[in-house]
């Protein structure tokens, strides 16, 4: 029996751009007859776009045998913190990668002191919505219109230890 090699997460660094914007299009790309032209594109930003991320917002990888299969990106709004373009890859969902991705943005909230973690979400992607669930994320507001394609707001507040 040879052992699976373990996930490994870290921040990702400029170097790692191409490959997250890979893997952005592969995760979507079996939605991508749901979203719009331009959600499609918003969803699955270019390179340019992910090494702008990487310098000013916090953008994580998992790690599999030295090839990047998830990814995750955290920007700060005001006392939440924003969770957005989030992606397994889709050989590798099942494994617990997106349980261990939000785990990491959780405990990245908890220590920076923010009050919830917010994100958005299609009602389309299932399995993301019931891992959302999973972690105590809750629907928040109506569902609205961006870019044609309907969108909903997911939060979970967070309890911050003050002592």
């Amino acid at each position: 029996m040879r052992a699976q090699p373990t996930i490994q997460i870290r921040r990702a660094n400029p170097n790692d751009a191409s490959a997250i914007e890979l893997l952005l299009r592969e995760s979507f790309r079996e939605h991508e007859r749901f979203y719009t032209p331009e959600a499609f594109n918003l969803t699955t930003p270019g390179k340019d776009e992910i090494e702008d991320r990487i310098q000013h917002w916090t953008v994580w990888v998992a790690v599999r045998a030295k090839l990047i299969v998830g990814t995750v990106t955290a920007q700060s709004e005001d006392e939440a913190l924003h969770i957005r373009s989030m992606a397994v890859h889709p050989k590798m969902r099942g494994h617990g990668i997106g349980k261990l991705l939000l785990g990491y943005v959780e405990e990245f909230a908890l220590a920076n002191g923010y009050e919830q973690m917010v994100l958005d979400t299609t009602p389309f992607l299932k399995a993301a919505i019931q891992l959302y669930e999973r972690s105590a994320f809750v629907f928040t507001g109506p569902e609205r219109n961006w870019f044609g394609t309907p969108l909903r707001t997911m939060t979970k507040q967070l309890t911050i230890d003050r002592k």
